[in-house]
């Protein structure tokens, strides 16, 4: 089974789940909560969600969902940025441990740069650290420019991950964003990893996948993480979704294939913007 490394301590399956837009639909409950169990069951047990999502709703869900197995997951929230003074990250992370049932989150991420300063967040997810609250801490939707920064604050250079967009669609962070990265020791999260589902739709993909006895999803997530240092997140609202997803974990492309995809999701040729959804 793939796997990646935070921190250089924690190692999960390289595939996890996201929890986006979990929750807004009461109907859907009963089985956002069967899927996310059934994924920790098949080993995707990274689970994603932010005080965003849903303002809190995705957090009780992932909360009721982990409950009877709240130690075999790696947990994983976000603070938004205009919360991310000292006290706020403090306080918002009390309200997403509340939400969530739980006495502590495996990583906590900022989600993306925001009004307050660097340093003065870093010195309270610290804080959070040393109370036991967060074991690890990061960012999302950070470019190389944001990093940089980062990475000159005091104590950023604790940081555990950058989530970003990242799919067969979405590849800038190839030219630049990931190569660091990896040279900082410090592995990517992808969200959205096949683009909400609107990958599943490309006639190209799904004619490579059947060829190779695969889905499309399953053919693009075993595509985002090929190699080292990458985690997917996708979002599975039913059990058999994320029975599908699952098995990708267990795939290898060869290099033929991975050719294949280049040609119709070409790599970038240059620098651009950090994509965003």
């Amino acid at each position: 089974m793939k796997t990646v490394t935070f921190a250089q301590k924690d190692e999960v399956p390289a595939l996890g789940q996201g929890s986006w837009y979990m929750g807004d639909e009461p109907s859907r409950k009963a089985d956002e909560i069967a899927s996310l169990r059934r994924g920790v069951e098949l080993g995707m047990t990274l689970i994603d969600t932010a005080e965003m999502y849903g303002s809190g709703k995705s957090e009780r869900v992932v909360g009721e969902a982990i409950a009877p197995m709240r130690d075999d997951v790696f947990l994983v929230s976000k603070v938004l940025p205009f919360n991310a003074s000292h006290e706020g990250t403090i306080e918002a992370c009390e309200a997403s441990l509340s939400r969530l049932g739980t006495d502590r989150l495996d990583l906590y991420l900022l989600h993306w740069p925001g009004p307050h300063p660097l340093e003065e967040t870093i010195a309270a997810f610290e804080a959070l650290q040393k109370a036991g609250k967060i074991r690890h801490w990061g960012v999302s939707n950070f470019d190389l420019n944001d990093m940089t920064e980062l990475m000159s604050s005091q104590g950023g250079d604790q940081v555990a991950t950058n989530q970003v967009l990242y799919n067969l669609t979405r590849r800038g962070i190839e030219w630049d964003l990931l190569p660091q990265a990896r040279e900082d020791g410090f592995p990517i999260m992808a969200y959205s990893p096949i683009e909400q589902a609107r990958l599943l739709s490309k006639p190209d993909l799904a004619s490579l996948a059947s060829d190779l006895s695969l889905t499309p999803a399953q053919l693009a997530l075993a595509w985002v993480i090929r190699k080292s240092g990458l985690v997917a997140i996708p979002k599975a609202g039913t059990v058999s979704h994320v029975e599908e997803n699952a098995r990708a974990l267990e795939v290898t492309l060869s290099d033929g294939t991975l050719t294949e995809l280049d040609r119709l999701f070409p790599p970038p040729t240059r620098a651009t913007s950090l994509a965003i959804l």
